[in-house]
């Protein structure tokens, strides 16, 4: 990208911010060296300080030795975690709120989906979702509404740590999913790597050696079809992690009413076990009111997904109606007993 001139007063306007930022105690600024050939070179490095990453910008002019100021350690991603053994808890997020998003993050959860396949909103929806989450360090997963070159395209691009593609029912699908994820000669990913938020709009330029090493690639298999060539699925190069989905598949099965079947249950049972005897993909799956987050993670289960966004809400507001109405009888059995004992004790 072609660099910008600054004019002297820019440049006296900013040596002035980054003036008082150095010299004010637990400043949230910024350093970085600025040249100028009407003053003096700087004698030693400073030190940009971004989320992901620091960036050592050596002084103009000078054969100084130099001291960068140490960066905070980025927190361990996604996929380290997975690699460490780790059982992750998340959430699904349909709503596209930024506030129950970084609500999300703040109380804990490990991972967010921002669900693009059942939720209302789209990429320009998802992309503030991302901003709150990377604000509290939480590991966001986008999950597209079907395995598309271009849709995967899209939502890589704004840089999540992990992509779900819905519907996969077998190798075949499971191979082109991944070629969506990477760029060619081995796959058929649109290259715009210099100026998307994936790459820090270009400012990581390690992006490119990377990106495969930190991406999850997490594959849905929610049919009966699927279930039945689960093993090649997850054995194919570059699936990282098998989605369990139970409501899907008890619909393919003829159980939509019925997700704890007898049946279902037994054909997610043999389905988590031949993943997890190939042993190339991880397991994440959905907590149902007959299957807790607790048997998930003995079975196996490295992603437990617990709740969703509206669901959490629905459930607490129901509640809420529900309790006040209730005191509303209480409070009414409660003055009719009242009533009552007046009238009887000024008999």
């Amino acid at each position: 990208m072609a660099s910008s001139s600054l004019s002297s007063s820019s440049l006296s306007t900013l040596r002035k911010s980054l003036t008082i930022a150095n010299s004010t105690p637990n400043s949230n600024f910024p350093s970085i060296s600025l040249p100028n050939s009407q003053h003096k070179p700087l004698s030693q490095t400073l030190t940009l300080t971004t989320n992901r990453k620091h960036l050592t910008l050596p002084p103009p002019h000078s054969s100084t030795t130099s001291t960068a100021v140490p960066a905070i350690s980025p927190p361990r991603s996604l996929k380290s975690r997975l690699k460490n053994g780790d059982t992750l808890y998340g959430i699904f997020l349909l709503t596209f709120s930024p506030t129950l998003a970084e609500i999300a993050g703040l109380a804990g959860y490990d991972f967010a989906v921002v669900d693009m396949e059942h939720g209302h909103g789209g990429i320009s929806d998802a992309l503030p979702c991302l901003h709150a989450l990377a604000a509290t360090n939480t590991a966001a997963v986008l999950r597209i509404p079907e395995s598309s070159a271009a849709w995967a395209k899209k939502a890589l691009d704004l840089g999540p740590q992990g992509i779900m593609f819905p519907m996969i029912d077998g190798p075949k699908s499971a191979r082109k999913a991944v070629s969506y994820c990477r760029f060619p000669p081995s796959g058929v990913r649109g290259s715009a790597h210099t100026i998307v938020r994936a790459s820090d709009y270009g400012i990581d330029e390690g992006y490119l050696s990377n990106f495969e090493e930190e991406l999850v690639v997490m594959c849905q298999v929610e049919s009966e079809e699927g279930v039945k060539k689960i093993d090649e699925i997850a054995a194919v190069e570059g699936v990282d992690c098998v989605q369990m989905g139970p409501l899907d598949l008890s619909a393919s099965m003829g159980y939509l009413w019925d997700p704890g079947h007898k049946k279902v249950k037994e054909a997610l049972r043999g389905a988590e076990k031949a993943v997890l005897k190939g042993g190339a993909a991880y397991l994440s799956g959905f907590v149902m009111p007959h299957d807790p987050a607790t048997k998930l993670r003995r079975r196996g289960y490295h992603m437990v997904s617990g709740a969703a966004d509206v669901g959490l809400f629905r459930s607490a507001a129901v509640e809420d109606v529900r309790r006040f109405k209730t005191s509303l009888v209480d409070d009414s059995d409660k003055e009719s007993v009242a009533v009552a004992e007046e009238k009887y004790w000024s008999e």
